[in-house]
């Protein structure tokens, strides 16, 4: 296995994403009912950002997830997560879950303490995705509500609130 790369236990091969990942990011994030970006912002992911992301792919090379997120700049020991997608198909068998940890992997030697991310009131499945990550690396999930109505313009067809999730300091979980 090299750096950054290898199969999940169910055949999923997890990478650090490539400039050609771009639109495969976007059709994911469209296919998923996400909120999509403009292809220029994967493409732009792919590129700037691919240390701190993870595409999943299957055997075939079809894409079946990803995880994009980054450093704060203004807390660099803090890893925000800006999205993440699993195709239907893929659903159930905890890729997100299995992604974010790879995330985690990498930063441990970076001196990462803390991730956080926005999530909507009512996203429980992302929810439960962050319970389940805050307990294994023995911290706990803390939200505050962060993004209002007002935060996002009326002409854009308005948007959820979003919540933050801040979860640390972060702990790497024994193998055994």
């Amino acid at each position: 296995m090299t750096a950054g790369t290898g199969a999940d236990p169910d055949g999923a091969v997890l990478s650090r994403p490539v400039l050609d990942d771009g639109p495969d990011l976007w059709r994911l994030a469209r296919d998923c009912g996400l909120d999509v970006n403009t292809p220029y912002a994967y493409a732009l992911w792919c590129r700037d950002f691919s240390d701190t992301s993870v595409i999943a792919r299957d055997a075939d090379g079809t894409p079946l997830g990803y995880v994009i997120g980054h450093l704060r700049p203004a807390a660099p020991t803090t890893y925000f997560l800006w999205q993440v997608g699993v195709a239907e198909r893929a659903r159930g068998r905890r890729l997100a879950r299995r992604m974010l940890d790879r995330i985690a992997e990498r930063f441990a030697g970076l001196g990462v303490t803390h991730l956080e991310a926005t999530v909507t009131p009512g996203n429980a499945a992302s929810r439960a995705l962050f319970a389940s990550f805050a307990r294994e690396h023995g911290a706990e999930p803390v939200w505050t509500p962060l993004f209002e109505h007002r935060h996002f313009p009326a002409e854009s067809g308005g948007h959820e609130p979003e919540d933050l999730v801040r979860i640390g300091p972060l702990h790497t979980p024994d193998p055994s």
